[in-house]
């Protein structure tokens, strides 16, 4: 029987990476992106989890929560704007992520299935990010906070949980963020001397999935060429 998987942020970067890593021999995977849904509405997460489910004949065994914004909320602008960006970047990176938990672990236990939930964090959950991106450092973090708590709460029930927090990653947003803040400058605070390629964590995204043992519930596993070590 395949393994039945969700994924969302799968229209680039991680997400398409997470996807493609995934033998469809062997498992079944939906990968949602935004044109799935503006995960800024609240109210779009349950219908993203049930439309998906249908799609997967019933159920998820193994929900990937990857998508996230990384917007500039610089210090200074307009108070309601800034607390605009600040809610927005909570809503997408954070609060959907969570909605998204809680109902694959109410459908495990409900079910009584064992389960597999995998959240792409980020570095910046524990080394902080730059002055304008105090908001996507706080979501990145409480995201490492909620995996830890339900690998705690539900261990016994049979669902696990794990947090990947990649640095710099080769998509899109890295991509601009990189131009905008002068690559070599950045690159010299790597000592690898690259940032991370989609697939490396795409690699371990699914090590986490399917291979990584039960006891390694609530592990954070780190990929960011050792510019943050811990």
């Amino acid at each position: 029987m395949k393994i039945k998987i969700l994924v969302t942020g799968a229209s680039r970067g991680i997400g398409a990476a997470i996807v493609d890593a995934f033998n469809p021999d062997a498992f079944d995977v939906v990968g949602l992106s935004t044109r799935d849904g503006d995960l800024a509405d609240s109210l779009v997460p349950s219908r993203l989890w049930h439309d998906a489910i249908q799609r997967l004949g019933g159920h998820v065994d193994v929900l990937i929560n990857n998508a996230g914004v990384f917007d500039s909320n610089p210090l200074d602008s307009g108070e309601k704007d800034w607390l605009e960006s600040w809610n927005r970047t909570m809503q997408i990176n954070l609060t959907a992520s969570a909605a998204l938990c809680r109902l694959a672990v109410l459908q495990w236990k409900e079910t009584k299935r064992h389960g597999r939930i995998v959240n792409i964090a980020s570095r910046a959950a524990y080394r902080g990010d730059s002055p304008e991106h105090w908001h996507y450092a706080a979501s990145k973090a409480g995201m490492v906070a909620m995996t830890k708590t339900i690998a705690r709460g539900y261990a016994s029930d049979g669902i696990l949980a794990f947090a990947i927090c990649p640095g710099f990653t080769m998509t899109g947003m890295a991509e601009d963020y990189l131009a905008s803040r002068g690559g070599e400058k950045l690159l010299a605070d790597i000592p690898l001397g690259k940032v991370a390629d989609p697939e490396e964590v795409a690699a371990i995204a699914k090590f986490c999935a399917v291979d990584a043992p039960p006891s390694m519930t609530g592990a954070v596993l780190d990929v960011n060429g050792a510019s943050y070590v811990r």
